[in-house]
């Protein structure tokens, strides 16, 4: 059976096609980059409707097969930027109605942990979900992927973006504030906001951008960020390890392609006898392969969906899916 998926939740519209084996057949990526500021929703669904049809073509050649060797069409029903939601749920109607085959909506936030799981082969982890707009550390409990600690303003890639924007980097701030941070030398004194097991970023972003106006060097700004972030992210992750009982942690989200992140996480890790999996990078950022995955295992598990119910959900909360296809 295979499967093809289209990702758009935020900036990157993304067609993966995967086989029941969860096997990469294809997986094509556009990112959408303003040339000033952040995303604008509109502006991003734009560019997706642009290129959407482009990338199916293009991931079907990829993949070496034709569109009527499509089994099943999976789409990213949210948690998104409401725009870009429905531009690629138009599209993923449109491909499943024109070749008449199910359609599936799926969960952004799963499907990250879904297409770890298969591509690393980590068993039952916790997931420390670190992207643009989510910060999630998420776990399999009682039939559902629940919540065990989570961002309670801005997901952790907002933050850093921001931070980029305002200090000079520019957008898309993730990979230029590791490149600065490792020039860092000072770790300067910026809130360390744990409350529970939730985390706050809103209030570290100002702190950093009060350091710049004292005059702190850019490289030591990102360091301290980075240092502290991603202790928070580090520490919520531990404490859900333990209160789950699992050993195993699976990174996912474009953040989480961060090297020095990934230090702290298997330091953790090793100090507690645990494992840490990281899938390929081209998996962690926002993909279509993905999408295409998690829908094929809900497919396989039984769950369908008419046209009707596939409404998209800006605010789809990953506990709120029955998890079906798993003990």
């Amino acid at each position: 059976m295979i499967a093809l998926g289209i990702e758009g939740t935020a900036h990157t519209c993304g067609v993966g096609i995967v086989d029941e084996n969860g096997k990469v057949l294809a997986n094509e990526m556009k990112m959408y980059k303003p040339e000033t500021g952040g995303i604008h929703p509109r502006e991003a669904a734009n560019h997706h409707a642009e290129v959407v049809v482009p990338m199916v073509l293009k991931a079907v050649e990829t993949a070496g097969i034709k569109l009527k060797d499509i089994d099943l069409v999976a789409f990213s029903q949210g948690p998104g930027l409401g725009p870009c939601l429905r531009t690629v749920a138009t599209a993923a109607r449109a491909l499943a109605l024109s070749l008449n085959r199910p359609i599936i909506g799926v969960n952004h936030c799963i499907a990250h942990l879904e297409i770890g799981r298969i591509q690393t082969q980590a068993r039952d982890p916790v997931l420390l979900y670190a992207s643009g707009g989510n910060t999630q550390v998420i776990a399999f409990a009682n039939g559902r992927y629940r919540i065990f600690g989570e961002t309670l303003d801005i997901g952790i890639g907002n933050m850093l973006d921001k931070l980029g924007r305002e200090i000079g980097l520019g957008y898309y701030a993730g990979p230029k504030i590791e490149k600065a941070a490792k020039e860092g030398r000072k770790l300067l004194d910026l809130p360390y906001s744990v409350k529970g097991m939730d985390m706050a970023f809103s209030g570290i972003l100002t702190a950093c951008l009060i350091m710049k106006q004292r005059g702190e060097s850019v490289e030591d700004i990102c360091f301290t960020a980075q240092e502290i972030c991603f202790a928070m992210l580090t520490e919520v992750t531990e404490r859900a390890m333990a209160h789950v009982e699992k050993s195993e942690v699976l990174l996912g989200g474009g953040v989480v392609q961060n090297k020095r992140l990934q230090e702290m996480v298997a330091r953790m890790c090793a100090d507690r006898g645990a494992k840490m999996y990281v899938p390929d990078r081209t998996l962690c950022m926002d993909n279509g392969a993905m999408i295409a995955w998690t829908g094929l295992v809900m497919h396989l598990a039984g769950v369908r969906m008419r046209i009707d119910e596939t409404v998209v959900n800006q605010r789809f909360r990953t506990d709120e899916v029955v998890v079906t296809w798993r003990d």
